[in-house]
């Protein structure tokens, strides 16, 4: 099954009004259980500088001195994020401690923050299908009181591939599945269960031009999984799968070699016949521009590891830090092999 990411992008205020209708919440018991959940809720609106673009998405206060728990999505991109809380009005700067790309798990910390109120956080593991939960978020972007949309589990441990507004994809495995409408923006907002215990991070829904499946599906991380990257990542161990501080940059946007773009279909040109990731784009005076790639090569290796796919690429990317020297191997659109150290730059998260 594949569907698109619960969040928004939008390149002006007329595009948020567009997907701002409905986002109203109905009144009653759902809405008393997202109340006493609210207090722990943010917005969360990011810039994609690189792309002239912003975003918005929700957070999960789980520390008291700031801690924010968001998808990755919902801050994949972003060169400056503003968090809000929805209950007080405060807006906090807010840095990005770490990430799984993997597991669609980010954690944030706010400037200044200090005696925030937390989630009351739910058990995940003892969930079962037909039980009654509340999907609570910032749907369609608009911020101030939370939408709320009720519904019941209606499938466990399922799995998915998930695309987002940029054109990455990824596969979601454990996930929890519920028919409570899901809305772009709602992202990193809280799954809660009657007694308004947090038990999910609400990530995905099958609204949208991508998805295949029923219209009223939507899935959520289990809380215990998303903690579990959480403190991971507050503790500063990266892995392979968790990049913890700050992103390195090499500066290109890249495709699966053999895709269409520069270098394809002339002789002479390398078509596609080396497995890598072909470069769409060179960011000016970045390591890449600076170490003599062009349009149209395709990038082999990095720091040691085969590049065989623009995954690998980030893959490797995320093992490292900004500044840390790493040997890049390429071949140009003519067949010629490169090799050159480059230094990585700071970059915003993938």
């Amino acid at each position: 099954m594949t569907i698109s990411w619960r969040t928004l992008s939008f390149a002006g205020a007329t595009a948020l009004a567009a997907v701002a209708l409905g986002a109203g919440a109905a009144r009653g018991s759902a809405h008393d259980v997202a109340a006493s959940v609210d207090q722990a809720i943010v917005d969360i609106n990011t810039n994609l500088g690189y792309e002239q673009a912003q975003a918005a998405g929700t957070g999960i206060v789980i520390g008291a001195n700031g801690l924010v728990l968001t998808n990755n999505h919902v801050i994949r991109g972003a060169t400056a994020i503003r968090v809000t809380s929805v209950t007080t009005g405060r807006s906090y700067k807010a840095t990005v401690l770490g990430y799984s790309v993997r597991d669609d798990v980010a954690l944030l910390r706010l400037a200044n923050a200090s005696g925030l109120a937390t989630a009351t956080i739910g058990d995940s593991k003892a969930l079962r299908v037909g039980q009654s939960v509340t999907a609570i978020g910032n749907a369609g972007g608009v911020g101030g009181t939370p939408s709320v949309s009720t519904g019941t589990i209606t499938g466990l441990n399922r799995s998915i591939t998930a695309t987002d507004d940029q054109g990455s994809s990824e596969q979601l495995t454990g996930l929890i599945e519920t028919d409570a409408g899901l809305q772009p923006g709602d992202s990193g907002g809280a799954l809660v269960d009657a007694s308004g215990r947090v038990v999910g991070m609400n990530t995905a829904g099958s609204t949208g031009f991508s998805f295949q499946g029923s219209a009223s599906d939507g899935y959520a991380i289990p809380i215990a999984k998303a903690l579990a990257v959480a403190r991971q990542i507050e503790a500063g161990k990266s892995s392979a799968a968790v990049h913890v501080g700050p992103t390195p940059m090499l500066g290109v946007t890249v495709q699966s070699a053999g895709g269409f773009g520069f270098g394809f279909g002339f002789p002479g040109f390398n078509d596609g016949g080396a497995a890598g990731a072909t470069v769409a784009q060179v960011l000016a005076g970045l390591p890449a521009a600076r170490a003599g790639i062009a349009p149209g090569d395709t990038i082999t290796a990095l720091g040691g590891k085969t590049v065989s796919s623009p995954d690998d690429l980030t893959a490797a990317l995320l093992l490292r830090h900004p500044n840390a020297t790493v040997l890049l191997v390429w071949i140009d659109q003519f067949g010629t092999r490169h090799r050159a150290s480059v230094k990585l730059a700071a970059g915003p998260p993938q």
